[in-house]
Parts: structure tokens; C-alpha cells; sequence
């Protein structure tokens, strides 16, 4: 495995490569998926390996392919660009999942290593996340993980249907990363608890 893999309970982060196109494209081509994403829906293995190779050129983006343990199979994908040294900072983005993996763990844990990559591996001082003004779902989970609302930027991009986004960003600091960290160290616990009956 790569030394540069970031490796979980329930999740590895491998590198990405164009030769994960075959196993993305189920997810990157399901438009609830892609509902939020700004960037157009892949519509063929082809486009696919087009949009990874594209990813993989930008010099200022680390790529993850999101890897579940328990049986190897590749349920998403996750980003952290506009990454300066210099400055100490990044975005995460370019991130999702496979429907079937919705509401399981492997999101907050796929965020914890990325977090725990920024901040204790490159020595970062600030990583933001933006969502679109409508996302109300990411808004929310964005919240109660502990990540401050800075603001909005009005009429920020055009969405795939043709309509300007607002974009809401969200920041974590350095010095906030701990209870950040301690907030998603529970969440998975949450989702990794077995159910009981009654």
C-alpha cells in the first residue's frame, strides 16, 4: 500500500489515479450524487477518466480515492485544493459517495484523515469547505461538526441547470481542529454502534 495512503477504522484514502474512473463512475454518474457537485456529471467511463486526469493535473489538489477496509471496493472520492504552503491553507471538495454508503461513517472518517492530513501532517492553519446555499443537508452536518459559517459569496458560480449559486464557507482553524476532531471521532463512533432490538 502507498505511504501516502491515510488509513482509518473503516476508510483508507488512497491516492487517486485515472485507473479508479472504472470504479467512480456508478456514483459520479448518479445525478442525486451528483446533485450538488458544480462541475458537469460524467456521462461515460470516458468522461470520467477526462474529469480525473483534469483533477490530477492541478498542482495545488491532493486526491483521494476513498477505499472501504472491509472489502477493498472504492466508494468515493475526496479532495483537498487550492492548497498553499506558503499561506497554510486548503479547501476540501470534490468529495462524494457512493448512495449505498450515505449515512454510514465513511464520510466523517474519509473528513477526519483529511483533517488529520492537513493539520498534523502539512502543518495547515485553516481549511474551508463551501456548499452550495441550497444544500441544506451539508449545511447542517458542516455545523454540527463544529466548522464556523464565515459568510457568502453571492451569485458565486453557475449550477448545472443554468442558475447562479451562493456559495456558504465554512472554516476550521488549527487551534479548533481538536474539538472539531473530537466531534467526529464521536460521529463515527455513533455509526460504527451496532443497532440492538428492542
Amino acid at each position: 500500500m502507498s505511504d501516502d495512503s491515510l488509513t482509518g477504522r473503516t476508510v483508507r484514502l488512497i491516492p487517486l489515479s485515472v485507473d479508479h474512473a472504472e470504479a467512480l463512475f456508478p456514483s459520479a454518474s448518479d445525478p442525486e450524487v451528483w446533485r450538488w457537485m458544480p462541475r458537469p456529471r460524467p456521462a461515460s467511463h470516458m468522461e470520467m477518466r477526462a474529469m480525473l486526469g483534469q483533477m490530477l493535473e492541478d498542482p495545488a489538489r491532493q486526491c483521494f480515492a476513498v477505499q472501504r477496509l472491509d472489502d477493498e471496493a472504492v466508494i468515493g472520492s475526496t479532495s483537498l485544493y487550492e492548497l498553499d504552503l506558503v499561506q497554510g491553507r486548503a479547501e476540501i471538495g470534490a468529495t462524494w459517495f457512493d448512495r449505498s454508503c450515505w449515512g454510514g461513517p465513511y464520510n466523517a472518517e474519509s473528513k477526519l484523515l483529511l483533517f488529520g492530513h492537513a493539520f498534523d501532517a502539512l502543518g495547515l492553519t485553516r481549511v474551508a469547505l463551501r456548499t452550495d446555499n441550497l444544500n441544506e443537508r451539508s449545511q447542517k452536518a458542516l455545523t454540527q461538526l463544529g466548522l464556523v459559517h464565515e459568510g457568502t459569496l453571492r451569485s458565486h458560480m453557475v449550477r448545472q441547470d443554468g442558475t447562479r449559486r451562493d456559495s456558504l464557507y465554512y472554516s476550521v482553524l488549527a487551534d479548533e481542529w481538536p474539538t472539531v476532531r473530537d466531534h467526529l471521532l464521536a460521529r463515527i463512533a455513533a455509526k460504527n454502534r451496532p443497532v440492538t432490538g428492542r
